[in-house]
């Protein structure tokens, strides 16, 4: 007689990301020196406005010319002009919900239909409590692309700030807030 095992419950994603996700230069998406490279912090927090102290933000994004060195661009892919650029960073929250990306604004970039979607990184969120990773998207101030930008425009209008970075001492600075009023956008990716 055979047996069958039932269905392995769900899990978080938490609290394995900080013994086996983060490395000691994950935040650096360029190297130190790079020319216009600038931090982006935040914090995350939760509906009630506490720190998140055990999350991690990945992002994603391209380089200042627009462009990814992978097959999905595109154009094709393309190496980066920038010396060391990934494309990739991942930061772990601290005990205060901070967290540190140190990046370059990345430049427009084309769509497979022939649009232009304005600057902006991708940034993943992970931590306990989330079956699935949250994915929002962070805009630059300012832009005028933000205008036209096909992925922002379908975002209700009262919200987008909620997408949009604010200048900060050393580069910009994007909150996240997990759920609850002024909730940040997420996309179902």
């Amino acid at each position: 007689m055979s047996e069958s095992l039932g269905v392995t419950p769900a899990q978080t994603v938490g609290p394995y990301l900080h013994i086996g996700l983060t490395w000691a230069d994950g935040a650096y998406v360029v190297p130190e020196g790079t020319p216009g490279a600038f931090w982006l912090r935040g914090r995350i927090v939760d509906g009630t406005g506490a720190a998140v102290a055990d999350a991690m933000v990945e992002s994603w994004q391209a380089d200042p010319d627009g462009r990814f060195d992978h097959p999905d661009d595109p154009r094709g892919a393309r190496r980066s002009t920038i010396p060391g650029f990934r494309g990739f960073g991942r930061a772990a929250t601290d005990s205060e919900g901070r967290y540190a990306l140190h990046t370059v604004k990345p430049g427009p970039l084309p769509t497979f239909d022939g649009d232009t979607e304005a600057p902006h990184l991708t940034l993943s969120v992970f931590g306990r409590g989330l079956l699935h990773r949250l994915v929002t998207r962070v805009y630059f101030p300012d832009e005028v692309a933000n205008a036209t930008d096909p992925v922002l425009s379908t975002v209700d209008p009262r919200r987008r700030d909620t997408l949009l970075a604010s200048p900060d001492t050393d580069g910009f600075r994007f909150d996240i807030r997990l759920q609850g009023e002024h909730e940040t956008v997420f996309f179902a990716v």
